[in-house]
């Protein structure tokens, strides 16, 4: 059979038999390392929308692996921000899982992954604070009540960029989040009609703390992250720092923002839904954040976790509120492709099972080269500076992992 079952693979092995090429995918509840390619998600030319239908071409495929010997097929991978864009799916052609355990045993990495790193910041730091003025204008306009905006940070390495030891470092520092990493090759059409892909050499890599959406059975859960601040390495000024953030105005109304949007935009799927009333605390290494754990029952067995993901992507914990008019400002004020960066990551097997996070904290790796991305949530009440700082703080997540200083992009 092609597909092994939870117990008899450790998940510190599944790390360690990583390759670039593969998908990687470690969440909470299991781990799992997609190897191969049995079938590749087609995109549909004829739709500008490639999330439209995308939910059913899954389902061919899986079905259409059943049929093939494969027991319980899963289709795994990355959707990017732009619904326009290609989605990057597929079916592996073997697939391995394991519960969780912990990463702290696999073999111990060097701190540091090169010698030297040539920076450059896209947008430069001046340039990023007027597009949140423009932000924020808007929304104090009246055309938005909150909008996302990012930035990115292209760092070349001195050498080949270690994909295996980053992913090492991200798993084990990140043991409560989604760390992941995903082949992004170029997909196209060959003039038979049939779906080629062809390797680029890119992999999109990360330590996401935010759930999308999970299901099983017909259980949900959903866990929007929007307010943050930076982690402190001292004691006391790190619970400052918490506290100011549960009970500041400004972050639990951005928060809150996400949080309706999202429940709304469950609720024709569910017969029940349970959305707290306040937020609570969750923290990674770096970062604080207000974080709302949403369960629901749904209605209908067939509804997938892929159909919930496309549902809300993207939350506008990403992008903003209303959704369309933030996408529009966000591809007017940031001077870049965000490409998969604030799309979704995760699997979804034929039963309609799986797990998909909110593609944060992430890097794209090619060869010598790294791009970065970071983003802040801005509201009426939000100044340049503050978002300057936020984006710069969840850099740290992926420059840990590559063993350098927080100094680095704080300018």
């Amino acid at each position: 059979m092609k597909h092994q079952s939870n117990s008899a693979v450790l998940e510190k092995q599944l790390l360690n038999d990583y390759q670039v090429g593969d998908f990687f995918f470690a969440s909470p509840k299991r781990t799992l390392l997609g190897k191969g390619s049995f079938a590749v998600i087609p995109s549909d030319p004829k739709k500008e929308n490639q999330l439209e239908c995308l939910a059913e071409r899954v389902l061919v495929a899986l079905e259409n692996a059943k049929e093939h010997g494969y027991s319980n097929p899963v289709v795994v991978g990355a959707v990017p921000f732009d619904y326009k864009k290609n989605v990057q799916l597929i079916v592996p052609e073997t697939m391995k899982l394991s519960t969780p355990s912990q990463f702290d045993s696999v073999n111990p990495l060097q701190s540091s992954m090169a010698s030297t790193y040539q920076i450059k910041f896209v947008p430069e730091p001046a340039q990023y604070k007027e597009g949140v003025g423009k932000g924020i204008h808007y929304i104090k306009n009246g055309h938005l009540s909150k909008i996302v905006l990012s930035r990115s940070l292209h760092l070349t390495s001195s050498t080949t960029v270690n994909i295996h030891q980053l992913l090492h470092n991200l798993a084990q520092h990140n043991t409560l989040g989604y760390t992941f990493a995903v082949d992004l090759p170029k997909t196209i059409l060959d003039k038979s009609g049939l779906t080629v892909s062809f390797s680029t050499g890119r992999t999109l890599i990360g330590a996401s703390p935010e759930l999308l959406v999970t299901k099983t059975g017909l259980h949900l859960m959903a866990n929007p992250l929007a307010g943050s601040r930076p982690r402190s390495e001292d004691p006391a000024e790190d619970q400052r720092l918490a506290a100011e953030l549960l009970s500041s105005t400004k972050d639990l109304h951005e928060h809150q923002v996400v949080v309706s949007a999202v429940a709304d935009a469950l609720r024709p799927y569910c017969l029940t839904l349970d959305v707290p009333d306040k937020p609570s605390l969750m923290h990674t290494e770096t970062m604080w954040h207000l974080s709302t754990v949403i369960k629901g029952e749904i209605a209908s067995p067939s509804t997938s976790s892929l159909e919930l993901a496309i549902a809300l992507h993207p939350t506008p914990a990403v992008c903003g509120a209303p959704r369309e008019l933030a996408r529009e400002a966000i591809g007017e004020i940031e001077p870049f492709d965000r490409g998969f960066f604030a799309g979704m990551v995760g699997w979804c097997d034929a039963n309609g099972d799986g797990e998909w996070a909110v593609t944060i904290r992430c890097a794209e790796v090619e060869a010598h080269s790294l791009r970065l991305f970071a983003g802040a949530g801005v509201v009426a009440e939000s100044t340049p500076e503050e978002e300057l700082a936020e984006t710069s703080a969840k850099f740290r997540t992926m420059l840990f992992a590559m063993g350098l200083s927080k100094d680095v992009i704080y300018k």
